[in-house]
């Protein structure tokens, strides 16, 4: 009788033993749910693709300038954004230095044209004189000499005179042209070297609108290309021609400056905003849009989802990206007309995950 009990109370704690391993035994784990996505039937097309870069507009000639003296300068009544006229006052050095300088030449002047004029007097008396054998062939030599050596002084005397004269007109600073003032550099007081900057001069007539274009697309324009320049004033679009693309990259920006040429009787105010557009058609074989939404990038490649309308699986197709157009991303590979692909969710698919569509767009 006790040897039975031993048995049940051993049986007993085998079966507990059995269904307590049973219940920490690991849960077998839920199935992935099937989600929902929306696809696509990609379509190659004859899009064109249009670049686009902010700019401004500026004259085609537009100068710096200073003066050919140093000084201190007395006025300056040029401002930024007025008009001036050719040959008008934008700045006024003290000319007082200057003045002193020209006097003391023309005194000069005066005194080599004193000795040059006795000089030539008494050459010509010596000349006489040598006529009548009162003097030698040397004596003459010896006067002429003298007379040639007194107008030579003259003559630099004169030059210099010119020099200091000139300097003196230097002192004032002009408009070479009719235009606009875009910057002044220096201010009434303020003591400046020759060649110094002091006004920027936009002169009239042709304009160009000046846009910076990255290295990337620096291959898609060259001299002589149309494009259109949109006015952000009014919308109004104007034709032109690029004209010049700079050979080198802005040291900061590293940038290429493009300038484009506006028709002749375009107006638009210097310094406006523009935007620039390059259109670029594409060839019809090559040219597939996808959202950008669809798109997904791993290990530095770019990919999609395409779904197998047989399985409703997806898996990962890799792409080639030429440009963005606005929201959406021009395909050049990867991709071919029929194609279902996954526009949303994309970063939660898995390789071979079954998925149901909630709806299609083509």
């Amino acid at each position: 009788m006790l040897y039975s009990n031993m048995l049940s109370h051993r049986f007993s704690s085998l079966v507990f033993l059995v269904l307590l391993l049973t219940a920490c035994g690991k849960a077998e784990p839920p199935r992935e749910p099937m989600r929902a996505v929306k696809v696509m039937t990609v379509g190659e097309s004859s899009a064109t693709t249009d670049l686009e870069f902010s700019g401004e507009v500026r004259a085609r000639i537009e100068s710096s300038l200073g003066f050919r003296v140093a000084g201190k300068v007395l006025s300056r009544p040029a401002e930024v954004g007025q008009r001036v006229k050719a040959g008008q006052l934008l700045a006024h050095l003290d000319p007082q230095d200057y003045r002193a300088s020209a006097d003391a030449a023309e005194a000069q002047l005066v005194a080599a044209q004193t000795n040059r004029d006795v000089a030539g007097a008494d050459f010509k008396r010596y000349q006489d004189l040598h006529a009548q054998g009162f003097i030698s062939v040397a004596e003459l030599q010896r006067r002429e000499s003298v007379y040639m050596s007194a107008q030579a002084q003259w003559r630099q005397a004169q030059a210099q005179s010119s020099v200091q004269s000139n300097q003196t007109g230097y002192t004032r600073l002009l408009a070479d042209g009719a235009g606009i003032v875009t910057s002044v550099d220096a201010s009434a007081g303020q003591v400046v070297a020759a060649g110094q900057p002091v006004v920027r001069l936009a002169l009239d007539g042709p304009r160009d609108a000046v846009f910076s274009v990255p290295e990337d697309k620096l291959g898609l324009l060259k001299a002589g290309d149309l494009v259109k320049v949109r006015q952000w004033v009014d919308g109004k679009v104007l034709d032109a021609v690029v004209r010049d693309v700079s050979a080198s990259a802005d040291p900061v920006t590293r940038t290429f400056v493009a300038k484009a040429a506006l028709p002749k009787d375009a107006t638009p105010v210097l310094g406006s905003t523009v935007t620039v557009s390059l259109g670029l058609a594409k060839d019809a074989a090559n040219t597939i849009k996808l959202p950008t939404s669809a798109l997904r990038l791993e290990a530095g490649a770019t990919s999609v989802w395409v779904l197998d309308p047989n399985t409703l699986t997806v898996k990962p197709q890799a792409i080639e990206v030429n440009t963005a157009s606005g929201n959406e991303a021009v395909v050049t590979s990867g991709l071919k007309n029929g194609d279902q692909v996954v526009l949303s969710g994309v970063h939660v698919l898995t390789a071979g995950q079954k998925v149901s569509v909630f709806g299609a767009a083509k």
